[in-house]
């Protein structure tokens, strides 16, 4: 009997990619229901594996919150410091409040904390829900992250157009230097306006491409690693590999917070960019 070696390149793209099975530990990989189509279309909007991720990672982002802040309710109501668990979320609630979303949007800036920890928590269980064995990054699929580059990005215009109002928000996109009158305006309006257009759109497409990018390239070295093993059949190997994949690992779990602190961090900065434009 011979030992088949595995397609390589079939296992990185099954574990990144989305598809309509699911791994459950040890009851094997199962079908999820479906296909459910939109009546009178041929639109399929039945789970997928990414979809049900998203939902597992909301699902904790509020049991995350809701139990560290009863933890820190309790422990203030008994006149004690929070600890423990309760400590960790007050601590990263605390921080991405003040230190990201009140410090890069400036004045006002509390009113959108609650959306950029939203953000930051989501992305957040996403990420490390992917590095699970059974799991899979959501973060990973470009039409997630342009999902949340979507809000970003309205939150960004819509807040700059209640701020600015019609005239200041117009003025955000008619670029015209400060002093130029005449001809030489109109020039710099003609000029000017695409690059503005166009630097508005290109925010939100940084957003999308550079998560989706990080947590899909770590995935991708990780099983070309393990791949390796199976390539060249040697113990030396196998175990230089498995040194340098948990070496990568800890790594994507640094990469995990890092990309979720980036994004809320981007997102507020665009705000308070906006916001405040003058």
């Amino acid at each position: 009997m011979t030992f088949q070696k595995p397609n390589i390149g079939e296992m990185i793209f099954h574990h990144t990619g989305d598809s309509k099975f699911i791994e459950l530990l040890w009851f094997g990989e199962k079908r999820l229901p479906g296909p459910w189509y939109i009546p009178g279309t041929h639109i399929d909007v039945s789970p997928t594996k990414h979809v049900v991720f998203m939902i597992l990672a909301a699902f904790l982002v509020f049991l995350t919150i809701w139990y560290g802040g009863r933890q820190v309710d309790r422990r203030h109501r008994e006149g004690r410091a929070p600890g423990g668990f309760g400590a960790a979320v007050e601590g990263l609630v605390l921080f991405v409040r003040n230190d990201v979303a009140i410090a890069s949007i400036g004045h006002g800036g509390e009113v959108f904390a609650p959306y950029i920890l939203t953000l930051f928590f989501f992305i957040l269980y996403c990420n490390l829900l992917g590095l699970l064995p059974w799991g899979a990054a959501a973060t990973g699929n470009i039409a997630v992250t342009a999902g949340l580059a979507l809000t970003a990005f309205l939150t960004i215009e819509i807040s700059g157009f209640r701020t600015l109002g019609p005239k200041g928000y117009l003025k955000t996109i008619v670029m015209v230097p400060p002093g130029m009158k005449g001809a030489g305006a109109v020039i710099m309006a003609i000029i000017m306006t695409p690059v503005e257009l166009i630097g508005k759109l290109v925010k939100p497409f940084a957003l999308t491409l550079r998560l989706f990018a990080n947590m899909t390239a770590g995935h991708f070295v990780i099983l070309a690693l393990l791949g390796l093993i199976f390539i060249f059949g040697s113990w030396l190997v196998a175990a230089a590999t498995v040194a340098f994949v948990v070496f990568m690992m800890l790594l994507e779990l640094l990469v995990a917070f890092l990309q979720a602190y980036i994004f809320a961090l981007l997102t507020s900065v665009f705000i308070g960019m906006m916001r405040h434009a003058h």
